[in-house]
């Protein structure tokens, strides 16, 4: 771990010290986290949101925080079960498939006053929508990221080996759907 998060760290567990750490911990990650949960949730407003939601749990739990990762990989964990949290929320509360939000996703898309890509970006972003969430979150931590899959293994808990299977399939996935607007 960097001498600069485990100053960090030792400063956020400190009372004195404690409010100065976690703006220097806001400074120095909200905008990576930021654009990860914006390619999960889409909207502005909505990344907003979860991203607060994301600095009060890192907050609150710092003190439970082992240190068998670094700093960044455990915020960027509690950014993407938060961001997911926040997605199946409104599945349920809209009473809608994961092709319907999907769909909204897409739409939201379509609509974002904040998105200024031009017609391919809005493609990309598009075939990464249609994508099922699992491969969605890999791609964008991969491609958007550059993620090793060491660390997106310790964020999403799960094998390099599934993680590149899911890499794979959601890149031949947005391959198709792009081409077919060749």
């Amino acid at each position: 771990m960097p001498h600069a998060e485990q100053e960090i760290i030792r400063n956020l567990r400190q009372e004195s010290s404690r409010n100065e750490a976690f703006k220097e911990l806001v400074l120095r990650y909200q905008e990576r986290l930021y654009w990860h949960i914006r390619k999960i949730v889409i909207s502005h407003e909505d990344a907003d949101d979860v991203l607060q939601n994301t600095l009060m749990k890192a907050w609150k739990n710092i003190g439970s925080f082992r240190e068998e990762s670094s700093l960044f990989t455990w915020l960027y964990r509690i950014a993407t079960n938060e961001s997911l949290t926040f997605i199946n929320s409104r599945k349920r509360h809209s009473l809608l498939s994961i092709d319907e939000v999907n769909e909204v996703l897409k739409n939201k898309l379509e609509t974002d006053e904040y998105f200024d890509g031009n017609e391919i970006q809005k493609k990309l972003q598009q075939a990464i929508l249609s994508l099922p969430e699992k491969q969605r979150l890999v791609f964008n931590m991969r491609y958007f990221e550059e993620m090793p899959y060491q660390q997106m293994s310790e964020i999403l808990n799960t094998s390099v080996g599934a993680l590149k299977a899911s890499f794979h399939h959601a890149t031949k996935k947005v391959e198709e759907y792009i081409s077919t607007f060749e």
